[in-house]
Formats: C-alpha cells, structure tokens, sequence
C-alpha cells in the first residue's frame, strides 16, 4: 500500500535516516530487535511528545486509535510493555547523537543574535526537575527527594540547546563545568559566556580566559578584593554606578586567578535593583556589558518554555537510561520545530507551530499549506465530523 505524507511524516523526513541509521549500528540498536527498532521507538516517542500523553496506557491508546495509519510512517508495533523495554535498556546515547547531529543542520539556518557585535554569545545553566524517590531511586537530591539536574548551554543564535548534560540533583553546577567527564565544550574563540553566580570557581574562570572566552558572572556578597583603579568613568545616566579593575584578595582566590578583573555595578531601572558583574573583557562598553548579562534571561525562559510545553517532567520509564531517552527525543522535537521555523521564515511562535502540527498530524495536507493559517483557523480545515445516530 502506498504510504500518504502526513504532516507527521513531513516533520519526521526532516531527521536524515541514513545518519540515524549509522548511530544505530555503531551502538548495536537494532541488535535482537523483532519488531520496534530504534527508528519506531523514535517515532512513538515524538508522537507522544507531540500529543502530550503521559503515559505508556495513553500513547498505545492513542496509537491503537489510528492503526490504519501505522504504514504511513513504517510502525509495526505499539505494545506498550516493548515500548517500555526498548526506553530501559535501548541506549540513550542513540538519540543523544541524534539531537548532536541534526542541530549541527539547525545552526546553519539559526538567525544571528541581536548584539551588535558578531562574536558568539552563550548563557549555561541548569535547571532542577523534582522526581520521586522512590520510583526513581538514582535521581539522589536530599534524604526524602529525587531530583534531576538539566545542564544546558544556550547559544544566543536563534536560542538553540548547543550541550545538554543530564546528572543526578546533587551534582554541583561547578562540577560539571569543571570537570571533563561531563563533556562541557570549549567554547570557539572570542566567544562570551554569560553564568550565574553559582557557577564561580575562580580556577574555571581563568581556564575561560586563557581560552579567549568572555565571562560575565553576577558576583558573590563576601568576594573580597582590592580596587586597582578605575577602568571608566561610571554614568549614573546610562545606569553604571562602578566601573573598576580589581585584584582578589583571598589567597585561595588569587592562586586561581592571579590577574586583574573588571568589577561593573548597575542600576537596573526596570526592576529597580542594583547588579554588580564581574569579567574578564576589558573593551566592551558597561552598558553592553550589562545587556550581555540581561539577555542570560533567555535561558530561564528555555527552561520554563520546554517544562510548559514539552515532556520533559512526567516520564513514562523510571530507570535513568529511560528518563534521558525522553528528554533526548523531546529536545529533538525542539529542534525539529526551531529548523520548520527557521527554513519557513514562521512568524508565528514555537507554541503555536506544534499546536498546528499536534491538531493536524494525521493529515495529508502539505505542511507549507497548513503553516498559512493560524491556529484559531484551524477548525474550519478539520473535516466535519460524522453525527451519531441513535433509533
């Protein structure tokens, strides 16, 4: 039977299958598979991140209610008990590579970011996802709670995930940016990094800079330093209250970072506070500096945007390899919406983007034709539905 393009098989065709292939076979994933392979396992999970189902009832409920169009995008199998041992003991890292490899073809078609200058900017930072301690017995956090950590470095162009790192709650955000077993990468060069202050650690901050990285890190209350002069003039009109060099005085501190840094304090006018920076760039005026800093917001927002929307807080497996297999597919479906976006110049927002694809996913509309309504218009294209008769 010749297989129809839905809307569904329009997004999913985005995803190169002979790349994916090839991750497959280097890890063995299809190894002993009778039915579900990885691909399918792909599949169900973006299906289920699309619909938003909650649980491995839900997506072969949901599944089973249109088996008629199984063929159309290659499933054989919707078993919710296969499903569930393909999440515990496929691995992860499949999808991992997956996510890598398909944001590489994302970043060619991301928009520059809004500064005015041309080097690349990034924020890193993390974001806590409470677990049950007793259904998810690896996600340590505190004597009564689970949790997992989502470590996440956002590149500013066109706000993409560029590494993503999943651990245990009780993993320190100086750890993991330190450490190289967590894979951070080295950022290129004359890149700025925006962190919070959860991220000092004078050691790492020196390693930035003799790679040519900017940072800009909120500082800490007790830092204690000396002022070696000032490095401009500060403008209570433009909001810089300080703009000073500074030497640490803490011995421990100084060992680590032996150089001069750049100490900026401003009033926020907006949220009437007052912010004290502190980084290595001694070119950039305060003010970019401080809008620098500002634009770390966009990470916060990520953060709140894919825990709304997609399903990266409830899981449908409770092992640890199942819980990262759910947040790898959902963080594919995110680029998979972010490439539409960018290639099809949407106007509209990421949010209504995957609300039209989740109301028409069967459908075999052409998806540049459906893009050309909004989601309010989108009731009228549904077909009518049949009426019940009852005698």
């Amino acid at each position: 039977m010749r297989r129809r393009n839905t809307i569904f098989n329009q997004v999913v065709q985005l995803l190169s299958h002979s790349g994916f292939l090839k991750i497959v076979n280097r890890y063995d994933g299809d190894k002993y598979t009778k039915r579900m392979d990885c691909r399918q396992q792909l599949l169900i999970g973006l299906y289920s991140q699309i619909k938003e189902l909650v649980s491995l009832r839900d997506i072969e409920t949901s599944l089973k209610s249109h088996s008629d169009k199984w063929h159309h995008i290659g499933l054989e199998s919707v078993a919710r008990s296969t499903l569930a041992d393909a999440n515990a003991e496929r691995p992860s890292e499949i999808f991992g590579e997956l996510f890598y490899a398909f944001l590489e073809k994302c970043q060619r078609l991301a928009p520059r970011h809004r500064f005015r200058f041309e080097a690349p900017v990034f924020s890193f930072d993390s974001t806590l996802i409470s677990l049950c301690m007793t259904s998810f017995p690896w996600a340590k956090f505190r004597k009564r709670k689970g949790a997992m950590k989502l470590h996440m470095l956002l590149d500013h162009d066109g706000y993409l995930p560029s590494f993503i790192s999943m651990t245990d709650g009780k993993c320190h955000d100086v750890r993991l940016s330190r450490d190289p077993e967590h894979g951070l990468p080295k950022l290129p060069p004359d890149s700025i990094l925006t962190i919070d202050r959860g991220y000092i650690d004078f050691g790492w901050l020196y390693q930035l800079h003799n790679q040519g990285t900017t940072f800009i890190v909120r500082t800490k209350s007790n830092m204690a330093y000396d002022v070696a002069g000032q490095h401009q003039p500060p403008s209570k009109r433009l909001g810089i209250l300080k703009d000073e060099l500074i030497d640490l005085k803490n011995f421990y501190q100084t060992e680590s970072y032996s150089e001069s840094l750049r100490l900026i304090r401003f009033y926020d006018k907006e949220e009437k506070v007052e912010l004290e920076f502190l980084t290595n760039n001694l070119k950039l005026a305060a003010t970019t500096i401080a809008r620098l800093y500002k634009g770390r917001w966009q990470i916060e927002i990520f953060f709140k945007w894919i825990k709304q929307h997609l399903r990266v807080k409830t899981f449908i497996g409770t092992s640890k390899n199942a819980v990262m297999t759910q947040v790898w597919i959902a963080m594919i479906l995110y680029l998979l919406l972010s490439f539409i976006k960018f290639q099809t110049k949407y106007s509209s927002s990421l949010l209504e983007l995957v609300r039209v694809i989740r109301e028409l996913v069967w459908d075999t509309r052409s998806f540049l034709e459906v893009l050309r309504v909004n989601f309010e218009e989108l009731q009228s294209m549904r077909k009518i539905p049949v009426q019940m008769a009852f005698y």
